[in-house]
């Protein structure tokens, strides 16, 4: 039990180390970039040794996969758990909404770095890290997406669309106005009810004219 409980201490410590030190190539990498950034500079911000910087990340690039990817996965954990917290769909869709804003918003730094970084990473540093995040983000428009069609079985929702394809179409509104603040060109809606307002009721007057309207949705037109 005491080996145990000395094992349960060093690996926490290990986390915590480990933290700490993508804390640090998180600022670092945002300040100068990560090309300009070593394993040196991100050590000494850590307050680590290089050589147990080493000990947890093979070179820089290991260590930039790995702060993508675990913001990926607290990014997924966030907004599953956000759509599991209530029953009801319209719940679930607002705490979506609003918890998307807010796990942007309070990872400014690293959305600023991918942004920046990724585009021009070399083919190294990429290799394997789009297929993953798009699976991630095909798992949680999945889960998004099964919102849709349970309240379309209870008579909640018009069945207008695929329910993927609503749930596209939601996560893509959000994205756009992040992507609006993160340019500095407006705020994030303080409620969700305003992007939901927007995605439920649409811009046509109930007393205007109706035109008829009709879109193939399908895979063809998705991937346009």
């Amino acid at each position: 039990m005491q080996e145990i409980k000395k094992k349960s201490r060093r690996e926490r410590e290990k986390r915590r180390q480990r933290r700490e030190m993508l804390a640090a190539a998180v600022q670092l990498f945002s300040e100068k970039g990560y090309h300009n950034a070593s394993m040196q500079e991100i050590a000494a911000k850590a307050e680590f040794a290089v050589g147990t910087l080493y000990k947890f990340f093979k070179n820089k690039e290991d260590m930039y996969k790995a702060l993508v990817t675990e913001q990926a996965d607290r990014f997924h954990e966030a907004l599953t758990a956000a759509l599991a917290e209530e029953t009801d769909e319209i719940a679930q869709l607002r705490n979506y909404v609003q918890i998307k804003g807010t796990v942007f918003m309070d990872n400014v730094a690293f959305i600023r770095l991918y942004f920046a970084e990724t585009r021009g990473a070399s083919f190294n540093i990429k290799a394997g890290l789009d297929s993953e995040l798009r699976e991630r983000h095909c798992q949680l428009l999945h889960v998004l997406a099964a919102v849709f069609a349970k309240g379309m079985s209870r008579g909640r929702f018009q069945e207008i669309a695929e329910p993927q394809h609503l749930a596209i179409a939601l996560d893509s509104l959000c994205n756009a106005f992040l992507s609006n603040w993160l340019e500095g060109r407006g705020s994030y809606p303080e409620s969700p009810d305003i992007i939901l307002n927007i995605f439920f009721q649409g811009l046509l007057a109930p007393a205007g004219p109706q035109p008829e309207l009709s879109f193939p949705l399908n895979c063809e037109s998705e991937r346009l």
